[in-house]
């Protein structure tokens, strides 16, 4: 088994790699099951709390927020499991940024703090995700804060999500759909 310093830079390694970097939002089904492949079986071992220790310095709580927030939506696409860890995502998100592991990360790496706010369903974490991207000058994310906010302060959640989660959408929300890119 590999040690837990090992396993965070394999994962940060992985994910901040040109590679991955070309594929983060614009994946593709090979790019999905090599992720599958190679990191199913952490996430379920961060899902039952292997690695919470890891939420105590910068490098395994990021590790911890891209396993739980970034991983699922490769991993099990169009299937409810890939917003299943989200929650697991803000929370270890919120304490890094108590702490200020994200004051100290390139632009780059604090992106991925404030992803999880972005992600939630919830208005409140909403206004969050487009402060702290504001705040840390990331103009590029805040446009995509700005827009998420936006979709979940007209509808109260995400549209685009319905279907994986069982959920009816409304005449609007399928009206939307049809124009929406996500």
């Amino acid at each position: 088994m590999k040690k837990d310093d090992d396993l965070i830079q394999e994962i940060l390694e992985f994910w901040f790699s040109k590679q991955s970097r070309s594929k983060w939002f614009n994946s593709t089904p090979e790019f999905d099951e090599v992720i599958r492949q190679r990191f199913e079986k952490v996430w379920g071992q961060a899902r039952a709390d292997s690695f919470d220790h890891w939420e105590q310095e910068p490098d395994g709580a990021l590790a911890l927020v891209i396993i739980f927030d970034q991983l699922p939506l490769n991993m099990f696409r169009q299937d409810a499991r890939q917003y299943s860890t989200e929650a697991h995502a803000r929370r270890i998100a919120t304490h890094a940024i108590q702490q200020g592991f994200d004051q100290d990360m390139d632009k780059l790496r604090k992106s991925f703090f404030y992803l999880p706010f972005m992600h939630s369903e919830s208005i409140e974490d909403q206004d969050r995700s487009v402060e702290l991207y504001e705040k840390a000058g990331l103009d590029d994310n805040l446009r995509y804060a700005k827009h998420h906010r936006d979709v979940v302060k007209r509808f109260g959640r995400f549209p685009h999500r319905n279907e994986a989660l069982g959920r009816e959408s409304s005449e609007e929300e399928l009206e939307y759909l049809k124009t929406a890119n996500w």
